[in-house]
């Protein structure tokens, strides 16, 4: 469990530098320059990333069961994932009315897919890693809505194509990632068996 922890720390603690010290990271990048932060941040969010990965395999190995989930809650997890999927595709699609209305649609995605596997799974590790990325979520959501509001931050109204694109985005690279994906990166199949 405390290579997850020490994963999750690195990694969100790195995606939370504009949530707690805004002003500390503007000021770095203008001393150092935005490709040595890029690279710095980059590194360490790999590094995160991968201790994360490991780790949450490493605990998965003796898991400590906290509640059995019930079957609606697994089918409630998989609308909700597809939901985070369009609102990944929103983020990087230009022009959709998506982005238009939350204006930062890929935290609203990570908060609808860690909030849907936190109540689909039952193990502490489980809680550990989506609770963390629930609460993350949601304190970058509100701070980035609050930089808008001090910036007076103005988005334009979003087209109803790329919206149409961002949602087909975002529908098959859920259905590639909840067919096949998951089941050969994360060891679980969420429509099939448990490999």
């Amino acid at each position: 469990m405390l290579v997850l922890i020490l994963g999750l720390l690195l990694f969100l603690g790195t995606h939370s530098v504009r949530i707690v010290a805004d002003g500390w990271r503007s000021r770095t990048i203008a001393r150092i320059g935005p490709l040595p932060w890029k690279g710095a941040y980059t590194l360490v969010s790999l590094l995160g990333f991968g201790l994360i990965v490991w780790g949450f395999g490493l605990a998965r190995q003796q898991p400590v069961v906290l509640w059995q989930p019930p079957v609606g809650l697994k089918h409630l997890n998989s609308l909700f994932t597809l939901l985070a999927f369009v609102l990944l595709a929103a983020a990087y699609v230009p022009g959709n009315k998506i982005q238009a209305r939350l204006h930062h649609p890929m935290a609203a995605g990570v908060k609808l897919w860690a909030f849907g596997h936190l109540l689909a799974t039952a193990t502490l590790a489980d809680a550990v890693l989506f609770g963390t990325f629930v609460l993350w979520a949601v304190l970058d959501f509100r701070a980035a809505r609050q930089r808008d509001r001090a910036q007076s931050t103005v988005y334009a109204p979003g087209r109803w194509m790329p919206t149409a694109v961002t949602v087909l985005v975002g529908l098959l690279a859920w259905g590639v990632f909840a067919f096949w994906l998951h089941a050969s990166w994360i060891g679980m199949a969420p429509f099939g068996r448990t490999f």
